[in-house]
């Protein structure tokens, strides 16, 4: 079967450089806050043109973190998409905050600026005509305060517009960029994209170690320090001293050891990323409307963290493609705002129409640095038979 994600292909090109990183933090010991994580910091902040680079335990540790520093607490108003991973509004509620969904764009899959707009009027008129609220909702109790795109697949969000609604509405920009690090919006890098940027290195991510990791990504000094402090169980100036309430969201050394090879290795794949979704874009193109292949507007750049496309019958391309050994997978099957996590929030059926449609019809295709040709000639010869 073709593998859907390629770790042991990466693993065997770098594996000097990483074996040789673990045996030195195995020399030295310094398995917490070590020399690499400081050094994988640095080469971070070089690699996405952002002044500070706080690492951290996970992608979901990094929005947590961010939303921490950012002051997001009780009953304020924090708006995200609903076609994301459940680790995106989970930590808005984590802090008893209140996530207000917003629709999505159809073609980039990503919150729609316009309809972000209608949201925010909305929540301030307390008004669900003009865009669905959480059941209960008062805006006398509620305050807006942030907002939080996902780089979906890889592809960032529409930051200039995004930035111009937050402006008028003085709201903190959380950049999800889990699984958008590597890509660019406009000449810059994802993660540097927001007031501040959160990525994640799970495995399977463009940039992925071998366990649970995370960075947090800003421009903004203050916000960088309340960072450093939270990491740690909110730190003062010695370990006994805490200034704040914190967590335990340190990177281990390993991973760091682990992710600066990779680190260094990473603009080649993506080059190589990029060359794989060209390879299936063209031989798909001749699919007509039994497929919607993905977009990508015009100055940025997707790092393809997946290569996901809309099929009106995705179930009998999945049984097809099943059948003949080549894996395929659905991001997401049910948005979050019909989850039963969220059931308290009232939201309906038709309530985010948009996300709802491509949880429908969304499907993902095998993508990695390490796709060959003949791989994608056969999984695109074969869906082209299917559909």
């Amino acid at each position: 079967m073709t593998p859907f994600v390629v770790l042991k292909a990466q693993f065997a090109h770098l594996e000097k450089e990483i074996r040789v990183g673990i045996d030195t933090v195995l020399e030295h010991g310094r398995y917490i806050m070590g020399p690499e994580v400081a050094e994988l910091e640095e080469q971070l902040a070089d690699f996405s043109g952002s002044k500070h680079v706080v690492t951290c335990s996970s992608g979901t540790d990094a929005l947590l973190m961010a939303l921490m520093a950012a002051g997001i607490g009780e009953g304020d108003v924090v708006f995200t998409t609903p076609f994301t991973f459940i680790a995106t509004a989970e930590v808005i509620s984590l802090l008893g905050a209140i996530p207000v969904f917003v629709d999505i764009d159809p073609r980039t899959f990503n919150i729609d600026p316009a309809k972000l707009a209608s949201a925010i009027q909305a929540v301030q008129q307390n008004d669900p005509s003009l865009s669905p609220l959480p059941k209960g909702f008062s805006a006398k109790k509620s305050i807006p305060k942030a907002v939080i795109p996902v780089d979906l697949f890889g592809l960032p969000a529409e930051y200039d517009a995004i930035h111009t609604v937050a402006a008028e509405n003085n709201l903190f920009v959380l950049e999800d960029a889990a699984q958008g690090f590597g890509g660019t919006y406009k000449g810059k890098q994802a993660g540097s994209l927001g007031h501040a940027g959160a990525v994640s290195f799970f495995p399977a991510k463009p940039l992925g170690c071998y366990g649970d990791g995370g960075a947090i990504f800003t421009d903004d000094e203050q916000l960088a320090e309340r960072l450093v402090s939270i990491r740690v169980h909110g730190k003062g100036t010695e370990k006994y001293d805490n200034v704040r309430i914190g967590l335990n969201g340190r990177l281990d050394t390993l991973q760091a050891a682990i992710l600066l090879p990779k680190l260094r290795a990473f603009p080649e794949e993506i080059t190589n990323r990029q060359r794989a979704a060209d390879m299936y874009t063209e031989r798909l193109a001749s699919a007509g409307d039994s497929l919607i292949l993905p977009f990508v507007p015009e100055c940025l750049t997707s790092v393809w963290a997946q290569y996901s496309m809309l099929c009106e019958n995705r179930d009998e391309l999945q049984k097809g493609l099943k059948d003949a050994g080549v894996p395929s997978m659905i991001y997401y099957p049910k948005p979050l705002h019909l989850q039963s996590a969220y059931e308290q929030l009232g939201h309906r059926d038709g309530d985010f129409p948009v996300a709802e449609m491509c949880s429908r019809k969304i499907v993902s295709l095998p993508m990695h640095p390490y796709l060959e040709e003949s791989v994608v000639e056969d999984i695109t010869g074969k869906i082209l038979e299917i559909v």
